[in-house]
């Protein structure tokens, strides 16, 4: 996949590459594409990677030069995204604090907030974990039990989350809570920024099918915060989530579609080696797991469009992350069943080659960054117009 971005942006679109060519190198150049939003490998080597990165300026690009940034635009930060994809750098250890807390603290933080946590992040000092999912509130985050009580100058935190991506290697989290009692649903939520290292926090890892344990839950009793740690006001903390899940859907996908067209790529080259082309059937398959990733492209673009215009992405954000999660899952099954029995084959210490681990990895695609069931009640609700579903 080749984008251009037109003649504004190519001098910086040859110093992104310019520079990742002189610098992904040796260990990192061995452990190109390792990672993901759900996949904590080679976990050391990415984050030396992110200390890179932050030593040649690129942490940030968009982020204002008194918090560290460059002070760059939109497309300018779009840009860089492109060309890290492109590059098939490894996935950013930081990701949780560059792609959404950063993001979250620049459009509601208070400004000694900002000065206080955005600069640790880009030096990659202080990493983050995101405390929204509890049991019982996944993608229902408005039924979020977590409670917050004001003592004094500090806020008891008394509750648990859960999934809490690379939340064993958290110094911080930004804790969705409930700090009215008697409210209900979306009303009465609090954003809170929580130290993970003290007594009332404990972080326990969850591995996944693929081996692997980048998750964890999160145990939250009598934590303590200090009272200016609120993000945006109190109990408006359901409007500070939601902007959070919104940059998340808005621009997190174009590194991830361009993976899948790797992807894709890889099984037409694995349905050569097997002649699975000769079948009509299978070659239809094949060919719509092929259209599936252009129409990402098409997708993401429309959205790259409109946050360049300065618009929130519209509707196309949550169709397009309906579209590429189960159209990736598919994917993922008929890279499975081409393989034949390899595929069902791993290595020494349930070690998992590139397909097996993007399969099973590609299962929770459907349920993080909002399940495939809220994202169909969404787009039927707000861009079909139909009536909402009853509440119990």
């Amino acid at each position: 996949m080749e984008l251009d971005f037109g003649p504004a942006v190519r001098d910086f679109r040859d110093e992104v590459r310019d520079w990742l060519a002189e610098h992904l190198v040796g260990e990192f150049a061995e452990h190109r594409g390792v990672g993901g939003p759900t996949d904590g490998a080679a976990w050391d080597v990415r984050l030396a990677w992110d200390r890179e990165l932050s030593a040649g300026n690129w942490l940030g690009v968009g982020w204002p030069k008194e918090y560290g940034g460059r002070g760059l635009g939109l497309l300018e930060d779009i840009v860089f995204e492109y060309e890290y994809a492109r590059a098939n750098a490894p996935y950013r250890a930081t990701v949780n604090a560059l792609d959404l807390l950063g993001p979250m603290l620049l459009k509601v933080g208070s400004e000694e907030q900002k000065k206080r946590f955005l600069p640790p992040i880009l030096a990659v000092e202080e990493l983050w974990g995101q405390g929204f999912s509890e049991p019982g509130a996944g993608s229902d985050l408005a039924s979020v039990r977590t409670r917050a009580e004001r003592d004094g100058d500090s806020w008891v935190v008394n509750g648990q989350k859960l999934w809490t991506s690379f939340g064993m290697h958290a110094d911080w989290l930004y804790v969705l809570t409930r700090t009215d009692p008697d409210s209900h649903r979306h009303k009465g939520l609090t954003m809170l920024l929580v130290p993970a290292d003290q007594p009332g926090v404990e972080i326990r890892p969850i591995r996944n099918l693929a081996g692997q344990d980048e998750f964890a839950e999160v145990f939250l009793s009598d934590a303590r915060t200090a009272a200016d740690t609120v993000v945006g006001e109190v109990g408006e903390g359901w409007r500070t989530a939601m902007a959070t899940l919104g940059i998340e859907r808005g621009t997190t996908l174009l590194p991830q579609q361009l993976t899948f067209e790797r992807e894709a790529e890889a099984l037409i080259d694995l349905a050569r080696e097997r002649g699975a082309l000769d079948d009509p059937m299978l070659r239809r398959r094949i060919v719509d797991a092929w259209v599936s990733v252009r129409i990402m492209r098409t997708t993401n673009l429309r959205t790259i469009a409109e946050l360049t215009a300065g618009r929130a992405p519209g509707a196309q954000a949550t169709t397009a992350k309906l579209y590429a999660s189960t159209r990736h899952q598919q994917l993922g099954h008929l890279a499975m069943e081409l393989a034949g029995p390899a595929g069902q084959i791993v290595g020494e210490d349930y070690g998992l080659d590139t397909r097996q681990r993007s399969f099973l990895l590609s299962l929770a695609e459907t349920i993080y960054g909002g399940s495939s069931e809220i994202q169909r009640n969404i787009i039927g609700e707000q861009v079909l117009g139909l009536p909402k579903e009853p509440r119990p």
